[in-house]
This record gives structure tokens, C-alpha cells and sequence, in this order.
């Protein structure tokens, strides 16, 4: 009969517990360390469990209700070895606030269908998202946007495009500087969801596009989200950022994202060995906190001999959609995200995945912010005609020079009745894209990876990254002139 194991571990009166993950299951004769579950107090105090087989090979979603935001303000996103649930905390009712929300993973990690069951509870949940999908719309295709006012839509508003992003955040911090001014006529210090106003989330999928090095938009992008985490949580409007990366600096330095990581929502798929390096030294993780490395495959890993005749090479389970939950109720223990969507990939949208979302349209923008926000919201635009929507041209004075002071007002109204937007708060020379090169986009292809890369491999995730497509012979002379 199969037996779980659970051992109690204390150290003696002084010492912090430490560990190595890898060396414990050795120790402990455990060929697969996805049996092997370890919690600690963070101090003295350790539990370890023992399974007789992989507790997280199946995490089935038994009813899309169970994605409901609860009286708490958390969503239910998958579970724990112990089959307790794993939970993400969108909203405080107690202090009224919004959360930061940080998704990191590598590729083939599980961060698209993660992010999906994150947006299908939003939805459900009455949340408006503003969703941005870098990888062109392919991240998350069953979150498709709203055409308009009322339609039907999986998010409010989505965008592929950088251009459409810089419009989304726009959008999303000029309705949060109208909730400043509204809630202080009303001499309301705290959001109160849905009284009279949504919750409200803006959402940039591989985000690391917008904010690597090199990327056109880079500083301007980073300052909306610095300050809309930083005053946008009292107003109910939070961000999400679902990221590759294998360093903070690939998202805007470490200074964007250190008060994100240590107060916000973090749930780290498979990630790099630089990453994890980061956290430690930076102190985002708790003392004596050890985060065994997700592997890419579950099972035993066996050594085979070459004359063994009998050894079949069957494929070995992945492990795409286990994470940590770092601000969980069990930051050490490996969780797993519901396991969802059709069991081979569909020709178009995915039946499974859209049932996630259910029918209907999204919440939206409450209409108080509409005649601010504009045409890029109202319309639902994207690329740069979002863009110069929703970002002012400067004034010209009477020599033809540009003046300062807000946007130039439209003839046509279509900024609404004020007229005049806000102009933008970010330097005039940091809301100047600059071109990014060929050797811009290898190099942070080759910082985002800590194994070498065949010139093959880079070619793919180049093109992969959003910009014009290059061929192999390009990558080749770049990767040679880097090397000099």
C-alpha cells in the first residue's frame, strides 16, 4: 500500500535551517525530487513529506466557478502537494487595495496557460482588464478584447503591439489621476470595489519585450509602472507583469521591481539560475528560504547503459504550470496551476479555455473617466494610431516652436469634453523610441539565457521577439562581432 511520510526536522536553539533540495532527496534515496515536499518556518522549524509519487501530476479545475474571487479578494489558481489551495490575492477589502501581480517563467514553463486561468478570473470576477499580449495575440488568444462599449469580450481592452501598450498605460494612469480627484471631493481615502467604480487591471504579457534593454519604449513604459504600482493600489487599479526573464534588469532595473516583488502578488514558474541568484541577494526571499529548481521533466532520472537493449525512450511528463507561490501561504512548496484547455491543440481558439471566461462582456472603464481617457480606450484601437490617440502633440507658439504646458487641443473633440488632455508626465526625450538593432535584440536573447545558445536557437527566439523577422546569416555576423 502506497504511504505518505511526513517528518517534523528542528535545529538546534540558535540555528536557521538551510538545505539544498537536490542533496536532501539524495540524502533521503528519492530518485524524484517532485516526491519530496520541504516547509519551512522560515527560522528553526521544518516539515518534510515524503510522497509515493508525484502529488502534482494531475491538478484538475473541477468547476470554472471555483475561479471566483472570494470575500477575501483571492482567486483560487491551482494547489499544493498537501491538496490545499494555492491562492492569489487580487484585492484587499480590508485596506482597499489593489495588488502588484509578478508572473516570471522561461519558455515552456507553463506562463501563457497561467495566465489565462489569471484573466478568466478576473473576468469572472467582475475585474476590467486591460491586457496586453507582446507575442503578437499568440500568448493568450481566447482573451480576446472588446470591440467597443458594451460588447461582448473576454477583456476590456487588448493590445498586441508596444505601441498599444505606452496607449494602455496612458490610459490606465489618466483614469487613476481622475479617481485621485474624484474619491478626494468624496473625502474617500480607501477603494471600495464596485462603490461606484470596478476594479481595474492593467496586464502586459512578456513583458519583458517593453521593458529589455534597447526596447523603444523602455523608459517611459517603466515610469507608468512604477508610479501606477506605487498610487494606483488605493484606487483600486493594479498592475500584472507575466514575464520571461532571467535578470531584473531585462524589466526596467532592479529598482522598478524591487518594492513589486517584496509587497507584491510573485508566483515564479521554471526560471534561470540568474533570476533566482537575484532574489536571494537582493532579500526577496525570506532567510532560510530554499526554492528546489523546477525541472523541465517529472520522473526518475535514470543513467542508462549503452548496451542496454531493453530501454525504451518513452517521453517523460513536463512539468509546465508548477511555480511558487512566493507570497502564498507556503512560499517553499512547489504549487501547480490548474491544469486546463483541450489535450492536443486546436486549430483556432481553444472551446476549453474560452468555457474558463464564460459569456458575455467584461467589466469595463466606469464611464466617469471616459470623456478623459479618450478615443483609444472608446475605440478600442491599437499600434500607433492607439498611440497618437491617447499621447498629446506638444503645442506650437506663435514661431512655430513647441511650447510647453498640456496637449494640443483636437477641433474635432474627440479627447471628449475636457478638450485637452493631460500631457504626458515622462520626459519629452524618454517618450522618443529609439530604433532597437539587430545586436540589441541577440544580445538580450543571450541575457536571457544562462545555457549557451547555437546561432540556430538564437535566430528563433530573435524572431520570436516582436520585431522584423532576420535570417541566419545576420544572427551569425552579430554573434561574431559580440564575441569581439
Amino acid at each position: 500500500m502506497s504511504r505518505i511520510f511526513e517528518l517534523t526536522v528542528e535545529a538546534p536553539p540558535g540555528d536557521i535551517i538551510s538545505y539544498h533540495p537536490m542533496r536532501l532527496a539524495d540524502a533521503l534515496g528519492i530518485k524524484d525530487v517532485n516526491r519530496l515536499a520541504v516547509e519551512t518556518n522560515g527560522t528553526s522549524k521544518a516539515l518534510v513529506t515524503i510522497y509515493p509519487d508525484d502529488p502534482l501530476a494531475q491538478v484538475i479545475l473541477a468547476d470554472p466557478q471555483m475561479l471566483l474571487m472570494d470575500a477575501k479578494g483571492r482567486i483560487y489558481i491551482g494547489r499544493y502537494h498537501n491538496g490545499r489551495p494555492s491562492l492569489l490575492r487580487l484585492y484587499d477589502p480590508k485596506s482597499g487595495s489593489a495588488q502588484r501581480l509578478l508572473l516570471f517563467g522561461t519558455t515552456g514553463a507553463g506562463k501563457s496557460t497561467a495566465g489565462q486561468i489569471i484573466l478568466a478570473a478576473m473576468k469572472r470576477s467582475g475585474i476590467a482588464v486591460l491586457y496586453a499580449d507582446l507575442k503578437g495575440g499568440q500568448s493568450a488568444p481566447e482573451a480576446f478584447g472588446q470591440k467597443g462599449h458594451g460588447d461582448d469580450g473576454n477583456v476590456a481592452w487588448r493590445v498586441t503591439t508596444q505601441e498599444g501598450t505606452m496607449a494602455q498605460l496612458r490610459t490606465t494612469w489618466l483614469t487613476m489621476m481622475d479617481r485621485q480627484e474624484r474619491y478626494s471631493r468624496m473625502g474617500r481615502s480607501k477603494f471600495l470595489k464596485d462603490r461606484p467604480d470596478p476594479l481595474i487591471y492593467q496586464i502586459v504579457d512578456e513583458a519583458n519585450r517593453l521593458l529589455e534593454k534597447g526596447a523603444p519604449y523602455r523608459d517611459e513604459a517603466t515610469f507608468y509602472i512604477k508610479d501606477i504600482g506605487r498610487t494606483g493600489r488605493s484606487l483600486g487599479i493594479g498592475i500584472g507583469l507575466f514575464a520571461q526573464a532571467g535578470h531584473l534588469e531585462e524589466m526596467g532595473g532592479s529598482d522598478t521591481l524591487r518594492a513589486m516583488l517584496k509587497e507584491g502578488e510573485v508566483v515564479l514558474l521554471r526560471w534561470t539560475s540568474s533570476m533566482m541568484k537575484q532574489l536571494v541577494t537582493d532579500g526577496l526571499l525570506p532567510t532560510g528560504q530554499v526554492l528546489a529548481p523546477i525541472p523541465k521533466y517529472a520522473g526518475e532520472v535514470d543513467l542508462i547503459s549503452q548496451f542496454d537493449e531493453d530501454h525504451e525512450d518513452d517521453d517523460l511528463p513536463g512539468t509546465q504550470g508548477t511555480a511558487y507561490n512566493v507570497n502564498g501561504r507556503y512560499p517553499s512548496s512547489k504549487m501547480r496551476f490548474w491544469n486546463i484547455g483541450s489535450d492536443m491543440p486546436t486549430e483556432g481558439l481553444d472551446p476549453e479555455v474560452l468555457e474558463l471566461y464564460g459569456p458575455g462582456a467584461p467589466a469595463e472603464i466606469e464611464q466617469d473617466a471616459w470623456d478623459l481617457i479618450g478615443d483609444a480606450y472608446g475605440q478600442r484601437l491599437d499600434g500607433m494610431e492607439a498611440y497618437r490617440a491617447v499621447f498629446p502633440e506638444p503645442e506650437e507658439d506663435e514661431d512655430g516652436e513647441e511650447g510647453g504646458g498640456g496637449g494640443k487641443k483636437k477641433k474635432n473633440g474627440s479627447a471628449g469634453s475636457a478638450g485637452t488632455r493631460a500631457a504626458s508626465p515622462v520626459p519629452a526625450a524618454a517618450t522618443k523610441p529609439r530604433a532597437r538593432t539587430l545586436r540589441d535584440r541577440v544580445q538580450a536573447v543571450l541575457d536571457a539565457h544562462d545555457d549557451p545558445l547555437d546561432a540556430l536557437q538564437v535566430l528563433e527566439l530573435v524572431n520570436e521577439d516582436g520585431g522584423r523577422t532576420v535570417q541566419l546569416g545576420s544572427v551569425r555576423n552579430t554573434l561574431t562581432t559580440l564575441k569581439k
